[in-house]
């Protein structure tokens, strides 16, 4: 009785444990002794014990595992005036039983990579993280330490007991049969990875040193004085700015459970050790649980469920969302309500930050991890396309690149969208060039922003997987973070297309004044559309007015044939904004106004790409020459209604569009039209 009695409380203190999941930690360091309440990202077969024992295969053939700690790890500077460190240090216990004595499936492996997707990864020789096309590719940015229990000769491995430094594949910089070195000894001990029996691990990397050290040691030894691994490895190209950190195993063939313990990771300093006495104890083989204790693990999880459910209810109307079956598979870029609503304390009117055409965005600090956040609020009226459109959302979070924001997930609920970004500190650009309460950016500053933009623009056009076109490049979208670098924000009405496929016909979408006048005639959005808008940024940032500003004199409304009329003149630098009291680089300065006149080319064959801006940018190739011929009276469009409560606005294409001529709206000047139309930045219309 006494003993059924001492199994009810520790399983009843089990289940109050449960329910107290949330733990704050640091995303640069934590620490796991055992995995009870862990908040992991899981995947595949991986699961936690009630024991806090984190399992990622068992012995059924062809599995794939994935525990990743859920929150991004920041590789930039540990301080603004610091330069950027990659050092890391983690702790780690593995052990590995196999079904069978001496034989294996494949093994674990330690992972820094730029997402937690791995769908496409191979249950086998590939340890979970890649298959026989992406093994290998530089594009891949994952750095690994794999114990490996296998003998593969494709990968040149050593034996079917060794530790391996793997690059973007699984064909291993540095390996070494398991050994740990004895400090009382002071010789090398062999090690059985298969054995069934705790390892612990150490992974230490120096940045300043260019040096990693891999060190490994049975469960309850220190720490040896001399690590398995050494070697020299520079990680500055395969490290990206936010990377995630985890585990991933893979069973083939052969089948083997494969445990994780415990865990610390830091990435300021050397990791917390682990307490050995508190990480949870392997499984014994052909364990069963007896009948009583069968009934009291049953009542405890009934018990459970009713605390569960009472509260689900209890608090459904408060955080009620939208939630279908096919959102399952994004996992943590799915946020829930509950989180966000108490990350912005409601939503109150003093976490508000901004508002425009697309809604309100709100400052926000997340309660597990204390990272500021930026949540948008969009409406949505209907659910058709919305999941090709939520599909898009998560591709997005996909994306890196040191010069965007990056898109942290989403959440939708009753008729809003809610879109999860990293908070930029310092807002948009287009407060420090258009709003005198913001202190004036330098001229250094600027082209700084300009040159971060088109690198931005080049890695969606050229760089990633598939070509993302932004189709709404402006200064109001871009936000600079707490060193005023320029990071190009805003995706919601970026579209995807395959790079050997051709952009699809759409809806008319953008702002006045940056708006490509093909798409009129098209109705696709292509690259070239998105250097269009990019030229009008240019001459945005280099004048410090808007494209089109109906205040001014009429010969002065438009940005850009003011910089032409300039340019045609030999006076283009008096196009340049007053505030910067001719504190600029000449060169720099001319080059900028010269190539947004290129980039506003009405043709889009005669623009540039984007590829060929940095290059202009980086002074890597010579801008070519701008034909003084220009028709300044024989306009590309016209632009036929405009009105104060419409977000549409009906464009039609001149028949006779001019050869070379810049962007005129000269034919509506007398019409008063624009004296209806109060702000450049209201969006044609917001559609897909």
């Amino acid at each position: 009785m006494a003993a059924a009695f001492t199994s009810f409380y520790f399983l009843l203190c089990s289940c109050l444990a449960l329910i107290s999941l949330a733990r704050a930690e640091d995303t640069d360091q934590f620490i796991y002794n055992g995995f009870g309440g862990a908040n992991l990202h899981l995947d595949g077969n991986a699961k936690i014990h009630h024991n806090g024992l984190l399992q990622l295969t068992n012995t059924s053939k062809q599995l794939v595992g994935h525990a990743f700690y859920p929150s991004p790890i920041k590789f930039n500077t540990s301080s603004p005036s610091s330069a950027r460190s990659l050092s890391f240090s983690t702790n780690f216990v593995i052990a590995m039983v196999p079904e069978w004595k001496d034989t294996s499936g494949h093994g674990i492996v330690f992972v820094i990579s730029p997402s937690m997707d791995f769908s496409h990864a191979v249950e086998s020789q590939y340890l979970g993280l890649f298959n026989a096309t992406n093994n290998g590719n530089s594009s891949n940015h994952i750095f690994a330490v794999e114990f490996d229990t296998i003998l593969s000769p494709e990968f040149e491995d050593r034996n079917n007991n060794h530790v391996g430094i793997d690059v973007n594949g699984l064909k291993s910089i540095q390996s070494e049969p398991a050994a740990y070195f004895s400090n009382e000894e002071r010789k090398n001990r062999s090690l059985k990875l298969i054995s069934g029996h705790p390892i612990q691990v150490w992974v230490d990397y120096n940045d300043e040193e260019k040096l990693l050290n891999v060190t490994l040691a049975p469960k309850r030894s220190p720490k040896p004085d001399q690590p398995l691994l050494s070697t020299s490895v520079d990680l500055s190209d395969i490290l990206l700015d936010t990377m995630y950190v985890g585990f991933s195993a893979a069973t083939g063939s052969i089948a083997s459970n494969h445990y994780l313990l415990g865990w610390s990771f830091n990435r300021r300093g050397q990791a917390q050790s682990l307490e050995i006495s508190e990480l949870p104890k392997l499984p014994k083989v052909g364990r069963r649980i007896k009948p009583d204790r069968l009934i009291l693990i049953i009542a405890a999880g009934f018990l459970l469920v009713i605390i569960t459910g009472a509260t689900y209810f209890y608090r459904r109307k408060k955080y009620e969302e939208v939630n279908e079956d096919w959102e399952q598979e994004y996992g943590p870029q799915r946020f829930s309500y509950k989180t966000l609503y108490k990350a912005t304390q409601g939503f109150r009117d003093k976490q508000l930050v901004g508002a425009g055409g697309f809604g309100k965005v709100y400052k926000g600090t997340l309660p597990s991890s204390k990272e500021q956040i930026a949540v948008k609020k969009v409406s949505h009226e209907s659910n058709q396309g919305m999941k090709e459109f939520v599909s898009e959302i998560v591709s997005m979070g996909r994306l890196r690149h040191k010069n965007l924001v990056p898109l942290l997930g989403y959440c939708r609920r009753k008729k809003e969208l809610l879109l999860v970004y990293d908070y930029m500190p310092n807002g948009s650009l287009d407060q420090f060039l258009f709003d005198n309460d913001h202190p004036n950016l330098n001229w250094s500053q600027r082209f700084q922003i300009i040159r971060g933009v088109a690198s931005a623009l080049r890695y969606l056009h050229e760089e990633w997987e598939q070509v993302v076109l932004h189709r709404d490049v402006k200064a109001s979208n871009v936000l600079l973070d707490s060193n005023l670098n320029g990071r190009l924000g805003d995706f919601g009405l970026a579209r995807f297309y395959d790079r050997d496929a051709g952009p699809q016909t759409t809806r008319l979408v953008g702002t006045l004044g940056y708006l490509d006048p093909e798409i009129t005639r098209t109705g696709k959005a292509t690259k070239s559309s998105d250097v269009f808008a990019f030229g009008a940024f240019l001459l945005e940032v280099a004048c410090g007015r808007k494209p089109i500003d109906p205040h001014r004199p009429r010969e002065e409304i438009f940005l850009v044939e003011l910089v032409n009329r300039c340019w045609k003149r030999g006076i283009i630098l008096d196009a340049s904004d007053p505030r910067l009291q001719g504190n600029y680089v000449v060169e720099e300065m001319v080059k900028v106004l010269k190539l947004g006149l290129l980039c506003s080319n009405p043709r889009p064959g005669r623009r540039p790409t984007i590829k060929e801006v940095v290059q202009y940018l980086d002074g890597n190739a010579s801008l070519p020459d701008i034909p003084l011929d220009r028709a300044e009276n024989n306009p590309s469009f016209v632009l036929e209604t405009l009105t104060r409560d419409s977000a549409e606005t009906n464009l039609s294409v001149a028949n006779n569009l001019a050869s070379d001529c810049i962007i005129s709206f000269s034919t509506f000047l007398g019409r008063g039209s624009l004296n209806s139309f109060s702000s450049t930045d209201t969006v044609l219309h917001v559609g897909r």
